[in-house]
């Protein structure tokens, strides 16, 4: 093949990786937090000693405001609490959305 050829290519497809990139949010960004809302631990979980981590999915605007919050594991009766906390955390401003991976871990009480 010609080398022309080939880094044109190569160069093409080093463009269209990045502009790929450039559209899409972050993943993982560890984005700093500025406010957390502690979850509120269901009653019939505290009563029956249920327990765990849920981990949610975040996806952050760039205002910093949480627009989608949805439990990728966890206990099903933790979810919603867990979900619902995220909802009303508070992150810091960045130039583009993000999607934040976040542990929520509830203790159960013996």
């Amino acid at each position: 093949m010609n080398s022309s050829l080939v880094r044109k290519t190569s160069a093409t497809m080093i463009t269209l990786v990045l502009l790929a990139c450039a559209a899409l949010p972050a993943c993982a960004s560890d984005r700093k937090v500025v406010r957390r809302v502690a979850p509120i631990y269901p009653q019939i979980a505290k009563m029956m000693h249920i327990g765990g981590v849920v981990r949610v999915q975040a996806t952050v605007a760039p205002n910093g405001e949480v627009t989608q919050a949805k439990a990728v594991s966890g206990n099903k009766m933790l979810v919603p609490a867990a979900e619902d906390a995220i909802r009303r955390w508070k992150f810091a401003p960045e130039a583009a959305s993000s999607t934040e991976n976040i542990n929520i871990d509830f203790e159960a009480a013996d």
